[in-house]
């Protein structure tokens, strides 16, 4: 056995479209309980159980035996040891198109394997090839099953059923317990039935996050494949209880068809952004949404619509924009919408402000560039869009739920002791870390730019708009500070101010359609945010200076979440962040070639760091900025896309597309 590495940061992933995902490590050694070969959503996106863990193999040559695989486990004192040693044969790793490894064996042997994941199928298919070898080769699988909710972790216990269950197509399958569904799987050899229990697996960044870390897995038995054939490949196949079409009628039939329908499909989308964007695009009923991020979240409010944006209308799928769109339009309830159907219940949750806001702005785009391409929005999706911005914007107007409501200055007023609703959202048992209670900045900024919209179809709110920029020029800058305040009417005092350099106000220039500061305190603005905040992962949440700065994510849950907005890197503010400071310095060529070495080139370096093709959900905001979090966040990858594709294009016209009025209606 040998130490095992503190650290693993690469990690790979393969989503089905439904929810679930296969993923971990490039160094194929399972850090997290969210690695997994076979992770489904039972109701998509949601409802998610982990039915695969994993699994162990072993080449077999004239040679000898030897491990292409390794484990980590909790050995003495709590510390990880690794075995057996088949990462340390890993010759090379690619994640493109899909995770592929290649193992060199003592004796030349060289073994490829490959994992993909088919779209829209709880299903995975592993292969491995022979690309050299001395003579023949064998190989042996030990999967690794638990059947458990994808968030909690597996215990030996005697309920666990370990023995098949017949099937008439000849597929092998288990029922880990009765509440959980079945697995299946083909594979090109013969199965030997051994069950046991493998205990004490240790995933680093469990612990590392302040969580219990070590879970027992069942193995039932042992598959045992030849590498034969022209290619020299075997091949296993498995997939989830009402997935089985997946397996077709042998394993190295089903690896075909799975593979030349996935190279298509992924060939077909485009360039890498895409390939990564199409991994949050999943199926919500009959509709769709965008999944948060992986490994943990499902899909929000919030995050859905400020992602849209670069996943969607930035790569051109406006299909899948106005779907999205139009299935979140049935959710909208006293004029909000929400920003969290709970994991595995149908009951949302609506405790956000601008979940609904950033909406109007998605939808608003979403009809502007459906108008741009020659695609008007029209029939029933129209009828409904219009229904949803008109309910949004009369219904905030007029007052909803947690105080939100316009106030006699025109600005929107929300919040209340106890509740979270601007995207600073941290909150530890009754700890609200931010609550920004009052008129947070970015929150004017939404409601304005949404009233703006709407007063291009109905004069309905034109005084309202009127009032609410006024006041925003009036009361907002910080003349000492050179830059705008982050609250104002703090919890709800008039008056009251809070003073915290934070980022929120950046999208007061940058992020929106339109802008509503400009000329020299934009400029000042902008660079007050630079020269406290940008980091080359994104912008920190709080300024060094300021006393509750928390440079490190680190720690248990509560030291987590209190450093989560108190100075944490959120590289999803880029977007925002870089669309102002080209504004504020003309938007030309050469300004957008500066931008793009500065800014997006290290946001595309991290590509091949952390979540690879992807960007995290957090970085530290001390040096060397570590990245946190969610690996792969949509929110995050959607920005990178927007300033590649939209904001620093080269025929690209300064700041963010503005919406086409003509286009983006909104009823009276």
């Amino acid at each position: 056995m040998t130490p095992h590495a503190p650290r693993l940061t690469r990690e790979w992933l393969e989503a089905d479209g439904l929810g679930g995902f296969a993923s971990g490590t490039a160094e194929g050694i399972r850090t997290r309980r969210y690695h997994a070969l076979l992770l489904t959503a039972r109701r998509p996106p949601t409802d998610r159980v982990v039915l695969v863990n994993g699994f162990d193999a072993w080449v077999t040559t004239p040679s000898g035996r030897f491990a292409i695989s390794s484990q980590a486990y909790a050995g003495e004192g709590g510390a990880g040891v690794t075995y057996p040693d088949g990462a340390s044969r890993i010759e090379s790793f690619e994640a493109e198109p899909w995770p592929r490894w290649v193992y060199a064996l003592p004796d030349g042997t060289r073994i490829a394997q490959e994992i993909l994941v088919p779209k829209e199928a709880a299903a995975a298919a592993v292969s491995w090839s022979r690309l050299s070898s001395a003579g023949a080769t064998s190989i042996e699988i030990r999967p690794f099953l638990s059947g458990r909710d994808y968030h909690s972790l597996h215990h030996e216990n005697g309920d666990f059923r370990f023995d098949p269950e017949p099937r008439e197509d000849g597929a092998l399958s288990f029922r880990p317990y009765a509440s959980m569904p079945s697995v299946a799987m083909r594979f090109s050899g013969a199965y030997e039935h051994s069950p046991d229990w493998y205990r004490n697996f240790f995933y680093s960044e469990e612990r590392a996050r302040g969580l219990d870390f070590s879970e027992d897995l069942a193995s039932p038995g042992i598959l045992r494949l030849e590498l034969s054939g022209s290619n020299g490949e075997a091949s296993w196949v498995i997939a989830a209880e009402g997935h089985e079409g997946a397996l077709g009628t042998t394993a190295a039939g089903a690896l075909a068809a799975i593979r030349q329908t996935e190279r298509a499909r992924r060939s077909r989308l485009g360039g890498r952004l895409e390939r990564s964007a199409d991994a949050y695009l999943v199926r919500r009923g009959a509709g769709k949404t965008i999944v948060a991020g992986y490994p943990w979240f499902t899909d929000w409010g919030r995050d859905t619509f400020i992602a849209l944006r670069g996943l969607c209308l930035a790569t051109g799928r406006l299909d899948e924009a106005g779907a999205i769109l139009e299935e979140w339009a049935g959710a909208v309830s006293e004029g909000m919408l929400p920003n969290l159907f709970p994991d595995g219940t149908s009951s949302p949750e609506f405790n956000s402000v601008d979940a609904s806001l950033w909406y109007l702005i998605a939808m608003s785009e979403y009809m502007g560039a459906s108008a741009a391409a020659g695609r008007r929005v029209i029939g029933n999706r129209r009828k409904r869009l219009q229904e949803a911005f008109g309910e949004i914007v009369t219904g905030y107007a007029r007052g909803t739920r947690y105080g939100i409501r316009a106030d006699a200055d025109g600005l929107l007023a929300a919040g209340e002791p106890g509740v979270q609703l601007t995207w600073m959202d941290a909150k530890v048992g009754d700890w609200v870390v931010t609550p920004r209670i009052g008129k947070p900045v970015e929150i004017q900024a939404l409601w304005i730019n949404a009233l703006r919209i709407a007063s291009g179809f109905t004069d309905a709110f034109r005084d309202l708009l009127a009032r609410a920029t006024a006041s925003f020029e009036r009361r907002f800058w910080n003349a000492d500070a050179g830059c705008l305040y982050d609250v104002v009417d703090v919890d709800h005092r008039a008056g009251a101010v809070d003073g915290s350099l934070r980022p929120n106000q950046i999208f007061a220039v940058g992020g929106l359609p339109f802008p509503l500061v400009e000329g020299e305190r934009a400029r000042r603005l902008v660079d007050a945010v630079e020269a406290k905040l940008a980091t080359p992962l994104g912008l920190r949440s709080l300024s060094p200076d300021d006393p509750r700065y928390a440079g490190r994510y680190e720690g248990g849950v509560r030291e987590r979440d209190g450093a989560y907005h108190q100075g944490t890197v959120w590289p999803f503010l880029a977007g925002a962040f870089v669309d102002a400071w080209v504004r504020t310095r003309g938007g030309g060529e050469t300004v957008k070639r500066e931008a793009r070495d500065r800014f997006l080139a290290p946001l595309m370096a991290h590509l091949d760091d952390a979540g690879l093709g992807h960007v995290s959900e957090i970085a530290d905001g001390d040096s060397p900025h570590t990245p946190r979090g969610c690996p792969f966040q949509a929110w995050s990858l959607g920005e990178l896309i927007r300033l590649d594709r939209v904001l620093l294009a080269p025929d690209a016209a300064a700041g963010s597309p503005r919406p086409a009025a003509s286009d983006a209606e909104a009823p009276a």
